[in-house]
């Protein structure tokens, strides 16, 4: 019987032993490889989530670039065509001034926006000057008291637009005949205003200014008629 008993004891411990011997884990090499394998998989999705957060920066400067464009636009828009035929100042010969403009400067009377119309009427100054990456166009709000006194400078001066390449600005009008004159590059006439204002200028190559001609309502008349200054809309230089 104890015989018997160690035989089939003996028996079960090689059947034991023939199981333990077939049952192992992975080997160094397979631990290698799978990690490989893990790594070009994590490379994969973080080169894939990379790319698609560039796309979405730059879909978002695009978009503001645009809106940057757009907003100057609309403010430069709004405050020439509401420029009113209010005296700056008076040149030598004591002749009234109701617009100065050259190629980088003009200034104009616009009543103010908003709630901030109940000021009264405003100077608006644009400027392109030189800023820390090419130029950069500047817009100052000044008030105008009525008793003639110096002009109040509303806040300090806002920057419309960077980066300008070049540009300037170039104005139409009409001759005594009532026909529109020559795109110039200055306006100093006492006593009249240009019914046109072109503001031209060169961003950089990812960037786009749409060509901003604006009429000013004040000489909307002069616009009527054989001598249409609608003619010749795009303004020097531009193409056909």
């Amino acid at each position: 019987m104890k015989r018997f008993i160690r035989s089939t004891h003996h028996r079960s411990r090689m059947r034991g032993s023939a199981r333990t011997k077939y049952v192992h884990g992975f080997t160094l090499l397979e631990v290698l490889g799978a990690m490989a394998l893990l790594a070009l998989l994590l490379l994969g999705v973080y080169s894939g989530v990379r790319s698609a957060t560039h796309t979405v920066q730059a879909g978002e400067v695009k978009i503001e670039q645009l809106d940057e464009v757009r907003s100057a636009q609309e403010f430069l828009r709004r405050e020439l065509a509401q420029a009113m035929a209010q005296p700056l100042e008076h040149d030598d010969n004591g002749n009234v001034i109701f617009f100065d403009g050259s190629a980088e400067t003009m200034r104009f009377v616009a009543p103010l926006p908003g709630y901030l119309g109940r000021m009264g009427p405003q100077m608006v100054e644009l400027k392109l000057i030189k800023g820390e990456h090419g130029k950069q166009l500047v817009a100052s709000l000044a008030v105008l008291p009525p008793d003639g006194s110096a002009v109040k400078p509303l806040g300090d001066p806002q920057v419309l637009m960077d980066h300008v390449i070049d540009g300037g600005f170039s104005y139409r009008g009409v001759d005594q005949m009532g026909r529109p004159t020559d795109w110039q590059s200055t306006w100093k006439s006492s006593g009249t205003m240009p019914n046109l204002v072109t503001i031209n200028l060169a961003l950089p190559h990812d960037r786009r200014w749409p060509l901003l001609s604006v009429p000013l309502r004040v000489n909307a008349a002069a616009m009527q008629g054989p001598g249409n200054l609608l003619r010749g809309l795009r303004g020097p230089g531009a193409g056909p």
